[in-house]
This record gives structure tokens, C-alpha cells and sequence, in this order.
């Protein structure tokens, strides 16, 4: 077995060590009639060619179709033009090149091909190898085709702007070995629809040629701003379309444009806000609901609403009596806001708003309640109560007398949890004794009983079954459950019974420092700044005739 190796190699060995030289290119040794395995060399710049044949759709040949070859990125400075029978060649291509290659012809698609010129067969180098594109196929760019677009109304989309892409507009048949060669032929026409809301793309292939190749007419259409204002009136459209459903049907097709959010034309919310207790899912901590005074209150609509139809109002906690503020409709109805009058907002003071408005699209209505509280979530104000405190004077006596009611007001909406604070009045005899009663102040004695401090928040549930209620709202607002409005029941005991005057100055201590728990038993403000010490204030006492219904 070593001895035929030993023969078979030798050949190799002697001719490795002799000259051997290959001035023609053709990958054989100068001299050599019958080349074999010994004999050929490895050429120093083998070449190749490229050839293929273009045809039309109908299997024609296509003559002057102009071939342009790229390699890599550099345009290669070759090109042919196809004979009568669509055939073409070129010559010289450098071996294993990448080639691109452009066919073109006026009136046709134009194709993109790539493949790579033999450099070997096998394992044995080679020269003069050849790429093979093809044959290839053009449509021909001599028809048109046309679609209605209509608006979600019903009406023609005049000056709606289509693209349509052809894909597939010609194609190359691959040999097997091929497998490298990747193909690209689309035609892109623009348009844009007449005042009938036809759209018209003219030099594209008629449905019989697209559907010869297989191919697809794919249309997008932009959504329509007739306008101008940027706040398209329409949503867009999509769609695409074989070459052989065009044959069945030659007539233009109808584009139904949706509205510009597409889903329930019936769900008409408010998705987004400055004053975020006014969306359809409301959201409603007071800390998310702050408008800094001067500053417009923002609303963002799921649709457009119809300018026309807005119509806002605004009150204050109390919900009484109507705040001057201008509502404006912006961005093609999808946004609005609300600008409250000059002065009207207040850091610290809590506004009840509504909203109600149409839908552009499908005539369904909403109405948003919120609220929200004047300031910034950066700057908390102090705390404090003011000075003026209302009593429900039932018996019209003039007087606060034992069992009534006194409402006081903090400066800024407050919360409540767990136990209650006690109001005292200072230096006043309530029980007619020289012993400490319920509600008499001492401020070293932290058991004593006084009367208990509660929310009553403004048109919540009227404290008796209606005894005391708020008179009528403009509208009924949504509840914030913080309130700058809080209430105590005055008792005296004794003979005489302990009164005060309307118009009486009383100086009064809210004894928060008494509270058992400062973790649980907590009043907090908006910013959530608890009131840990106490507040000492003299009150004007104000009677006031309590409504006996809403």
C-alpha cells in the first residue's frame, strides 16, 4: 500500500518544483494539451461571466432591457442590453464577486437580483465560470388601478393620500445551485383621491400580469386631516389585494376610512387629565388633583368631541353657587381646557368641576365630575383654622345654646381616621361648677373629655336624617372625602344652662396633642402633613338658620 502512494505522489512533487505558469487565465499550466489533476493550477485573477434572459410576462422574450452589474458597493462600469430573444452576457466578472444586478426597461417593473460568480467546482479552482440569472420576468407598467375612499360618515375623502406597492412585480427562476440569489421587485406609486374621494394609481401592472407572477397590490391610505390642523379627522387604512382578485373584479373597490380611534364610537372618556378624578377610571387622591392658581386644568378625549357641545362648570367645596371659567376645544376635539377666571383659584381651597360633551363621531355624550385643590404637590401650606365659626341656631334664639351644632373651617381640605380630637373652650364655666366639666380646657390634663371633632364634608350625607344639610347644589359633585369643613355638638349643664352670643368671641383649643395614637388617630391635610399640635383660636360665633331639606 505505501509503494502506490509512493508513485502517486512523486508526479506532484516533481512538478511542485519545475516552473509552472498560467499567462492565459484559463487555470492549466502553458503547455499542457491534456490537463489532470496535476496539471492544473490555481489561476492569479480567474474570471467569469454572467448571462441570463429577460422575458415578459408572457414568456416572450423582452428586448432592450438594459442591465446594469454593481459589485459590493461600487457600480462596476459593466452593462449589457438584452437581444431580440431577451438574452444578454458579460464578460471578464471577477470570480466569487457578489454581483448586483439592475434590469430596466421604460414601461416595465424593475427587478434586483444578486448572486455570486463560480470561483471553483468542488474543491477544484476554476475559471470562466458563469452566473446564471434567470429566466427572469417583468410585468409591464401599463395599467391602473383605482379605489373609493370613503370617510367614517359616509362622505368621499377628497385629498385623502394613498401609497400603493406592488410586490412581486417580477421574478427569476433559480437553478438548484442558486440557493444565494435573493430578488426584489416592487413598484411604489403615490396618490391622491379627487374630489369624489377616488384614489387613481396610474403605471402599474393590470391584474393579469400581477397574477401571472403571483403577486400583490399592497395599499396603505393616511389617515385624513382636512383641515390642516394636524389632528387627523379619520384613522387610516390598510389592506392588501392579490393580482388574481383584481382579474375577478374590475370595479374600484370601496376604502371605509374608520374614525380616528377606532373601537365603540359609543365610549366617548376622558382618558387623560391634569385633574385625573374627572377620567373614566377616576383617580381619586387629592394629591393627583392639584391645579397651580393661574393654570388651566387639561382634559384628552378617547375621540373628538364636537366644539359646540362642551359645557363646563366649576364651583367651590360647597358646591353653591358657579365659578366664572372658559372652556376651549383644541386639537381637532380630542383635547380642551378649562381656564378658571382670574383669582378664582386659591392655594389651599378645594373646586368641584363637571363636564359634559358629544362625540364628533358617533353623537354619544359624557358626563365628568371631578374635583381638585389649588397649589402645588412641592409647597404644603400651613395649617390652620380660621377665625369665623357658624352654629346652627335651631331654636332661633340668637344664642348657641346646649345640643347645638358648630362647624369650624380649616384653611385646606383635611382627612380624619381613628379616634377623634377634642374642642375645649377656654375660661368658660360650662357646667355651672367649680369642678373641671366635658369641654372645659385644662392643658395639663390630657383625660379630660371634650366634644368630639368630626368631618363634614360639603353635600355629603346631612348630619339628623336632614336636619343639617347643605342647601341645593348647582350639580352634584364627586366626593373627595377630605373636607376643610369640621363640626362639634356644644353641650352645657348646670343652672343656667351655659350660652353664647351670636357675634360672641370664644377662644377655643383643638387638642390634637391629646390624641391617644399619633400613628392611627391622625388629621392630615391634602400634602399628608398631620396636625400634631394643638391649634388655640378665637372664633367669631355666627348663627345660622340650618336648612331642613336639600
Amino acid at each position: 500500500m505505501k509503494k502506490h502512494l509512493v508513485m502517486a505522489v512523486l508526479p506532484l512533487l516533481a512538478w511542485g518544483c519545475g516552473d509552472s505558469t498560467d499567462a492565459d487565465n484559463d487555470g492549466v499550466a502553458d503547455g499542457i494539451r491534456d490537463p489532470n489533476n496535476v496539471s492544473v493550477v490555481v489561476p492569479s485573477t480567474p474570471k467569469g461571466t454572467v448571462s441570463g434572459q429577460v422575458l415578459g410576462t408572457n414568456l416572450q422574450g423582452l428586448a432592450d432591457v438594459t442591465v446594469a452589474m454593481t459589485i459590493g458597493s461600487q457600480a462596476a462600469g459593466k452593462s449589457a442590453t438584452t437581444d431580440a430573444n431577451g438574452n444578454f452576457v458579460m464578460t471578464d466578472v471577477p470570480a466569487a464577486a457578489q454581483v448586483l444586478l439592475t434590469f430596466s426597461k421604460p414601461g416595465y417593473a424593475t427587478l434586483r437580483a444578486t448572486s455570486t460568480v463560480p470561483a471553483e467546482a468542488g474543491t477544484v479552482p476554476i475559471n470562466n465560470g458563469n452566473a446564471s440569472f434567470g429566466p427572469i420576468t417583468l410585468a409591464q407598467l401599463n395599467s391602473s388601478l383605482s379605489f373609493q375612499v370613503v370617510t367614517p360618515d359616509g362622505r368621499p375623502a377628497a385629498g385623502a393620500k394613498g401609497t400603493l406597492e406592488v410586490d412581486r412585480a417580477g421574478s427569476i427562476i433559480l437553478s438548484n445551485y442558486e440557493t444565494g440569489t435573493s430578488v426584489v421587485s416592487r413598484v411604489y406609486v403615490e396618490a391622491t383621491a379627487d374630489a369624489q374621494g377616488v384614489l387613481t394609481f396610474n403605471g402599474v401592472p393590470s391584474g393579469t400580469e400581477l397574477a401571472r407572477l403571483n403577486g400583490s397590490y399592497n395599499l396603505w391610505v393616511s389617515p385624513l386631516d382636512a383641515n390642516g390642523d394636524g389632528a387627523p379627522e379619520t384613522g387610516g387604512f390598510v389592506m392588501s389585494y392579490s393580482g388574481a382578485s383584481i382579474v375577478t373584479s374590475s370595479v374600484a373597490r370601496v376604502v371605509n376610512l374608520p374614525y380616528s380611534k377606532p373601537g365603540n364610537p359609543a365610549a366617548l372618556a376622558i382618558e387623560s387629565s391634569s385633574v385625573p378624578s374627572m377620567k373614566a377610571n377616576p383617580e381619586l387622591d387629592p394629591l393627583r388633583n392639584l391645579v397651580r392658581p393661574g393654570e388651566p386644568v387639561y382634559v384628552y378625549f378617547n375621540q373628538p368631541v364636537q366644539p359646540g357641545s362642551l359645557l363646563v362648570r366649576l364651583t367651590d367645596e360647597y358646591a353653591k353657587e358657579t365659578l366664572p371659567v372658559t372652556a376651549t376645544v383644541n386639537n381637532g376635539g380630542y383635547s380642551a381646557t378649562l381656564s378658571p377666571g382670574s383669582g378664582i383659584v386659591q392655594e389651599g381651597k378645594e373646586y368641584n368641576v363637571i363636564l359634559r360633551a358629544t362625540s364628533a363621531e358617533g353623537g354619544s355624550t359624557i358626563d365628568a365630575k371631578g374635583f381638585f385643590i389649588g397649589g402645588s404637590q412641592f409647597s404644603a401650606p400651613a395649617i390652620a383654622v380660621t377665625t369665623s365659626a357658624t352654629f346652627y341656631d335651631i331654636n332661633s334664639s340668637g344664642s348657641l345654646d346646649s345640643g347645638e351644632v358648630v362647624a369650624l373651617n380649616f384653611n385646606q381640605p383635611m382627612m380624619r381616621s381613628g379616634t377623634p380630637a377634642y374642642v375645649f373652650f377656654e375660661n368658660a364655666d360650662l357646667n355651672a361648677s367649680s369642678a373641671l366639666g366635658v369641654g372645659e380646657w385644662n392643658p395639663t390634663n390630657k383625660s379630660a373629655i371634650g366634644f368630639p371633632l368630626l368631618a363634614y364634608e360639603p353635600q355629603s350625607a346631612p348630619l339628623e336624617g336632614g336636619m343639617y344639610a347643605d342647601p341645593r347644589p348647582a350639580f352634584a359633585p364627586r366626593l373627595s372625602n377630605y373636607s376643610s369643613r369640621y363640626y362639634f355638638r356644644f353641650y352645657s349643664s348646670g343652672t343656667p344652662l351655659k350660652t353664647f352670643s351670636s357675634g360672641a368671641i370664644v377662644p377655643l383649643q383643638l387638642a390634637f396633642e391629646f390624641l391617644p395614637s399619633p400613628n392611627t388617630d391622625v388629621y392630615e391635610s391634602v400634602w399628608g402633613v398631620p396636625v400634631t399640635s394643638n391649634i388655640a383660636v378665637s372664633v367669631t360665633l355666627v348663627g345660622q338658620q340650618p336648612p331642613t331639606s336639600p
